[in-house]
């Protein structure tokens, strides 16, 4: 027993010691500067501080590559093939290009300045939001303008404090309304572009499933293929499943074009209701090329113009809200997962995350591959270990490079891609669970919320119907007392938007 107690004391004494030793290297500054360009960076990311290695954060950072880049192949597939106001498109090799620099470029930024694992690259839901709902009434460079003062905008309300206040003044129930409608919009575009789900033509039902209520066409059957071999990859939990899922069947497209030839599914200007719905899969004459960056500062700010301010303005305020919250939610729970939040869920260097974020909205806006931000796949690199913005500097080289391959992302079709989309709205209807709807007051703005995004197919609309039920149901049921006035404020916003038409035609009457 009395060893036992001496063990025990000898134990704590260390302890302690531990601690002290942790607690001096945490505050003290080195008397002599770090030599060597290795100390020089274990010192400048605090990587031995927090506990990693430069092997774990390489490999974290790797890891996180593996699970992001998809996106080099998903975000081309989304945003070309939609003509704008116009009738030009984007072409799938260059924003293929760019989607690839882009995210490089920030996810280095981000790991250089605020020194967490944390990759960037095109948020999905924003870059749907543009081709399905912004180009059909502005051309792609005004779109990107607006890309851009979404992103200024950001960047001034993190600077001056006001992000957390904004922040603060939604309801959490709405907050997560928001990602769960996103994730059901993403998920019908996906259903749409596999031609899983289909217009009918007629009022009642105004859609269906394929080709008069059945699967017709081999292309949807390798959606579906693509789908459940993605779905058992990730209830398994492999790391960089979404890649594999895209990879192996592309692979299965490609033999299968090979050997059925189905072609594309509109051939001169004629419908080939078999055939693949963007790309052919089919291996390109070059693997390897220099990337086409034509696209970079390819922006106007000319929309205001084209449809007026107040419509402009709340394009903007939709895109502002999608990159906040978005942005706001990942990196809590990534900093969360990471253990480097504290208790009221800050982490290092909050300010400066913020602030970097909003210039990724810009650099994407800038290079046309739409509004970059983190991305919550990078809970896959901390898994492995990554805890500092060094693992950010190995996936961003590797995205850097990625960019000589981008001909290999013509062969995929959208039909595999739109499985992606599938996938990635589910992941995001999870947060589903963390909203109470005991209070009908609250069950009713959040069911508005999700539901409007993807039946009217706007996110704008839902965030719109969501605030305004919000704050009008709320306080008509006496219980508006906790509403900020800011909230208010948006709501007002929201409802002049609903009505923009009607205001427009007196105003030019």
């Amino acid at each position: 027993m009395a060893n036992g107690l001496e063990l025990a004391g000898d134990f704590t004494h260390f302890q302690r010691k531990e601690l002290a030793i942790s607690q001096s290297t945490a505050t003290e500054t080195p008397v002599t500067p770090p030599t060597g360009l290795k100390s020089r960076l274990d010192s400048y990311f605090e990587i031995t501080r927090r506990g990693s290695n430069f092997a774990t954060e390489m490999r974290g950072g790797i890891v996180t590559f593996v699970t992001m880049a998809y996106i080099v192949i998903l975000n081309p597939i989304i945003l070309s093939g939609h003509p704008d106001v116009n009738g030009d498109m984007l072409a799938f090799p260059q924003v293929a290009a760019v989607t690839a620099l882009t995210a490089g470029v920030m996810t280095i930024l981000f790991g250089v300045i605020a020194r967490l694992p944390f990759g960037f690259a095109a948020g999905l839901g924003i870059n749907s939001f543009l081709a399905v709902s912004v180009v059909g009434q502005v051309t792609w460079p005004e779109a990107m303008g607006l890309v851009v003062v979404n992103g200024l905008i950001i960047v001034l309300l993190a600077a001056t404090g006001l992000r957390r206040l904004i922040f603060e003044a939604v309801p959490i129930q709405l907050k997560l309304a928001i990602t769960v409608g996103i994730g059901l919009f993403i998920a019908f575009i996906g259903l749409v572009n596999a031609g899983f789900v289909t217009s009918t033509g007629a009022a009642s039902p105004p859609v269906g499933l394929g080709v008069e209520g059945s699967v017709a066409t081999v292309p949807t059957l390798v959606f579906i293929i693509t789908l459940l071999i993605t779905g058992v990859l990730v209830a398994r939990k492999v790391k960089g499943a979404l890649l594999i899922g895209l990879v192996g069947s592309t692979v299965i497209a490609v033999i299968v074009e090979a050997i059925m030839k189905l072609g594309p599914s509109f051939v001169d200007g004629k419908p080939n209701p078999g055939g693949w719905s963007l790309s052919v899969p089919e291996l390109p004459a070059q693997w390897v090329s220099l990337p086409d960056l034509s696209l970079v500062g390819d922006v106007s700010f000319g929309s205001f113009e084209r449809i007026g301010a107040l419509a402009a303005l709340m394009l903007v305020f939709t895109l502002v809200f999608t990159n906040f919250f978005d942005a706001m939610g990942t990196m809590t729970g990534l900093s969360n997962e990471a253990k480097l939040a504290d208790a009221n869920g800050d982490f290092p260097r909050l300010k400066s995350a913020l602030v970097v974020e909003g210039i990724g909205a810009v650099a994407g806006g800038f290079s046309s591959s739409s509004s970059n931000t983190v991305f919550i796949e990078s809970g896959a690199g901390i898994g492995e270990g990554a805890r500092t913005g060094f693992a950010n500097i190995v996936t961003g080289l590797l995205f850097l490079i990625a960019m000589f391959f981008t001909p290999l992302t013509s062969i995929v079709p959208s039909e595999v891609a739109s499985a992606a989309l599938v996938i990635v709205g589910a992941m995001m209807m999870t947060q589903i669970k963390d909203i109470d709807f005991s209070e009908f007051s609250v069950l009713l703005p959040v069911f508005l919320t999700i539901i409007v995004m993807p039946l009217t197919y706007s996110i704008a609309n839902g965030i719109g119907a969501g605030f305004v039920a919000w704050v009008l149901i709320r306080s008509l049921s006496g219980k508006g007392k906790g509403i900020s006035p800011l909230l208010w404020i948006v709501a007002a916003g929201f409802l002049l938007y609903f009505v923009r038409g009607p205001i427009e035609a007196m105003l030019g009457a």
